[in-house]
């Protein structure tokens, strides 16, 4: 079992217009509904790839009582109970919720697709205040989920009440409970929860750059791990995905570039990583499993979901290149791994 945490869960609403016109009314064509943030929707990926997931965090509210709604209607893998399956590189496995009931009311996000462009504009409404009482009970269920899983991913920002300092401090449990644990999120969270010493970062090039102060993303993942992180996958976007690891760095890019929903294409790729941790596989490969989920979410019709049949045709062919120990610009020949 892994254990995905999203401490600030949302449910996300997928709009989608023929042609977004700024200072215009816009007739929306397709709406569409999904338990949200960052550790569902990993858990959601992980399940469509065989791994039972737990996802626990806060939730609260009418809002948070239709995420949960949602979230039991799904069938294993995230897929609508009536969905078909046909792809043999996915075998469905459940979802469990162990979601921990809050007063406060779950936020929203809202993503405007624009079907002409494939843009997306994102809306993210603020988490609700999560009090003292609501994080010791959090703290409680935490301690004796994580005991029991393969792995733990922290995902995702904090809501309103959680002191800066906690994803180090479930970093710690976590390794004191002898699991391997993944950190995505930002900002001084992501400055503390590294210190932590967590098994693997994935942060964004900005996220990035802003912890380490460096833009060349090399030196800036080797940064990144003297600071903390055993290994330091960094997401570039379009360009793919650039590790720095205790068995070397590497550099995996999709084989063509995307247009779509980029929402959740991050937390496809964590899913991608933590199932290759779990299953021992080395790290190209773990590499390319992340970056073809990561571009078959783009070209999913909602967020936290992936293309299936993209997944298939991309997995192959996504590039895997091995770095040299000097920073980019100073590389000699790679060597490629497909």
């Amino acid at each position: 079992m892994i254990l995905t945490v999203t401490l600030n869960t949302a449910l996300d609403i997928t709009y989608r217009t023929a042609a977004l016109t700024p200072h215009a009314t816009n007739r929306v064509a397709e709406v569409s509904e999904r338990p949200g943030g960052k550790g569902i929707n990993v858990a959601r990926v992980l399940a469509a790839l065989g791994h039972e997931s737990v996802v626990t965090g806060f939730v609260g509210g009418r809002t948070g009582d239709a995420l949960r709604e949602l979230l039991a209607a799904e069938g294993p893998g995230g897929q609508p109970a009536h969905a078909a399956v046909s792809d043999a590189l996915v075998t469905d496995a459940p979802v469990t919720d162990a979601l921990v009931p809050i007063a406060g009311t779950t936020r929203r996000t809202i993503a405007v697709v624009d079907e002409t462009t494939g843009d997306t504009t994102q809306l993210n409404e603020p988490g609700p205040t999560v009090t003292p009482a609501e994080w010791a009970a959090f703290l409680t269920s935490y301690e004796e989920l994580a005991a029991r899983a393969d792995a733990v991913a922290l995902c995702g920002s904090l809501p309103p009440g959680i002191h800066v300092g906690a994803y180090a401090e479930l970093v710690r449990l976590a390794r004191a409970a002898g699991r391997p644990v993944l950190l995505d999120t930002s900002g001084e969270p992501l400055r503390r929860g590294i210190a932590a010493r967590p098994d693997l970062v994935k942060p964004n090039a900005d996220e990035l750059a802003q912890l380490t102060g460096s833009r060349e993303p090399l030196r800036a993942t080797r940064d990144a791990r003297r600071r903390g992180g055993r290994s330091v996958v960094a997401s570039l976007g379009a360009a793919g995905l650039l590790a720095a690891t205790p068995d070397g760095s590497w550099r995996a890019a999709p084989p063509t570039a995307v247009r779509g929903n980029p929402t959740g294409a991050g937390d496809s790729a964590v899913a991608g990583l933590l199932s290759g941790l779990v299953e021992r596989l080395p790290w190209p490969e773990r590499l390319a499993r992340a970056v073809a989920l990561s571009a078959a979410t783009v070209l999913a019709p909602a967020a936290g979901e992936f293309d299936r049949e993209a997944y298939a045709d991309l997995l192959p062919r996504v590039a895997v290149t091995e770095q040299s120990s000097q920073p980019e610009q100073e590389s000699h020949a790679p060597r490629q791994h497909r």
